[in-house]
């Protein structure tokens, strides 16, 4: 998580940024979402048509793209340069002491004699051909992906000084446990288990009475509830499975 995100606290508390109804003002004048008609902060409408509240826009509250945050995958950039620094710095040695009146290093007068004297169609030839095309295709493939798939991109607040900057992400395994926490306080479940992915939440619980139909919908309306009060940027498909426990 970068140095300007905070992370979202897995307690009992509810989230900082859920607020309730604003209080009118004082002078008695209508409030602008009621008075013009335009939505409000939970109903903004993003560029496909479909408003914030129901969290199928990647969009936060002012209308500006959220985008995941980027890794530095530091390790891999540190491994590519590294090789490539030793690779250059060994051949430019080499073409040097050729040029000082040396003879050239072993190894590349084989390697030049080999990639002058074997066809295309040779085993090694494929081989590395094979494996350079997938190093190159990893390297591109890190360096067009963001990473960081564990955080939850957050909206952002709007109507706080200078927060225009600030971004939140949330921990997907503090998610399912904020969503565990909840459906453990549906009557009628006895455990229940939640997987949190950047498009999709699955719940399955077990229920030791009630009918199943009835914790089924009461679980998806709560949790329904929680992910609206996460207030994530893109809002998850949720998922609800409910069934008895094995009997013994």
């Amino acid at each position: 998580m970068s140095a300007n995100t905070w992370r979202q606290p897995t307690g009992d508390s509810g989230p900082p940024f859920h607020s309730g109804p604003a209080a009118p003002p004082s002078d008695g004048s209508t409030p602008p979402s009621a008075a013009d008609g335009s939505p409000g902060p939970e109903e903004k409408t993003g560029a496909d048509g479909k408003t914030g509240a129901d969290g199928k826009t990647a969009r936060d509250e002012a209308g500006r793209p959220s985008r995941r945050f980027w890794s530095a995958r530091r390790l891999p950039a540190a491994l590519a340069a590294l090789l490539c620094a030793a690779a250059v710095g060994l051949l430019l040695y080499d073409v040097v002491a050729v040029r000082a009146g040396r003879t050239a290093m072993s190894w590349r007068r084989r390697l030049a004699d080999e990639l002058a004297t074997r066809p295309l169609d040779d085993t090694w030839m494929i081989v590395g051909a094979a494996v350079a095309m997938v190093l190159g295709l990893w390297l591109f493939l890190l360096a067009v992906t963001p990473g960081l798939r564990r955080l939850l991109p957050m909206r952002r607040p709007t109507g706080i000084p200078r927060t225009e900057e600030v971004r939140a992400g949330l921990d997907r395994r503090a998610a399912a446990l904020i969503l565990r926490d909840r459906a453990m306080r549906v009557p009628g479940v006895r455990s229940v288990q939640v997987a949190v992915g950047r498009r999709k939440v699955k719940a399955r619980a077990r229920a030791h009475f009630r009918e199943l139909e009835e914790v089924r919908r009461d679980l998806d309306a709560t949790l329904g509830e929680t992910l609206t009060s996460l207030r994530l940027a893109r809002r998850p498909t949720l998922t609800v499975r409910v069934r008895r426990p094995r009997k013994d």
